[in-house]
């Protein structure tokens, strides 16, 4: 193997910072660990609790097997830190993004990340490509939109284009009282997929949803909303907080596998096309 001045430089220094230690070069983490927590999980991204724990830098590769592919890089890594409290896991994802994109519009895109585990336990997993038939992978999904509403921001056109003007909405009528039955009728009306029952419309009480999809194309809502989170913009991109239920038959000293995606909203990344992981090791630490 040949090294360029470059790659030698970089080969150099780390061989004298191993050297001036008495030992070798560490070996990067192969699996990521989830760490038992005493007490409550820290929700919060920016808890100092995650501190104590080792990030895992876990390396971001293209979606360019389905369409709609990705098929130029944005994100590279996304850094993992995991805890648990014996019933639940709180994983907590931090990468780079030079933009803040939280405003769902037509031709924009949001920033979002999410984390993927097979629906069931065992030493056989589904493909990490969202599943495959009969054997599902359950997903946790938050979106930087969500995250924004969740945070204070009205859910009204206004509140997304402060300058836009309408002449006049039916439900706004004076003869409609606040409140009334009759005004929710016809905010309905004027709301089809809010009417139609669709989740993703409308306010929003958390920023994540959880998800059930075995292979590309088939993702859908989960039967059962569990899994909380939170996502906070810091000085490099987004820091966020995923915490569900505790893989089943997941026992102390035990493994599956986990995976992960991230979409950069500037980057034009949207469902399919966005960055992620294949499955990775994860291995639940024993109670010292």
């Amino acid at each position: 193997m040949q090294l360029d001045s470059r790659h030698f430089s970089v080969f150099l220094a780390l061989l004298l910072a191993a050297c001036s230690q008495g030992g070798t070069v560490a070996a990067p983490p192969t699996e990521i660990a989830i760490q038992p927590c005493a007490g409550t999980l820290p929700a919060d991204p920016l808890d100092p609790r995650w501190q104590a724990v080792a990030p895992f830098p876990a390396p971001l590769i293209l979606q360019d097997m389905v369409e709609p592919r990705l098929l130029e890089t944005s994100t590279r890594e996304v850094r993992v830190r995991t805890l648990s409290d014996g019933a639940r896991v709180a994983f907590h994802l931090e990468w780079d993004d030079a933009t803040k994109e939280d405003l769902p519009m037509p031709a924009s895109f949001v920033d979002a990340c999410a984390v993927q585990l097979p629906a069931k336990t065992a030493p056989d997993v589904p493909a990490p490509q969202m599943g495959e038939p009969g054997r599902a992978v359950e997903i946790v999904l938050w979106r930087a939109s969500w995250q924004a509403v969740v945070d204070g921001r009205p859910d009204t056109l206004q509140a997304i284009h402060p300058n836009a003007t309408t002449d006049h909405y039916p439900f706004d009528a004076a003869s409609l009282p606040e409140g009334s039955d009759a005004r929710r009728a016809m905010q309905l009306r004027y709301s089809p997929a809010r009417a139609l029952g669709n989740d993703l419309a409308g306010p929003r009480e958390t920023p994540v949803q959880d998800l059930l999809a075995e292979g590309p194309g088939t993702l859908a809502p989960a039967s059962a909303h569990t899994s909380t989170g939170k996502g906070v913009r810091t000085a490099n991109g987004w820091s966020v907080v995923l915490v569900r239920a505790m893989p089943p038959g997941l026992a102390p000293g035990a493994r599956t596998q986990v995976a992960f995606a991230v979409w950069q909203g500037a980057h034009e990344e949207t469902g399919a096309r966005k960055m992620r992981t294949g499955w990775m090791p994860l291995f639940l630490e024993v109670k010292p």
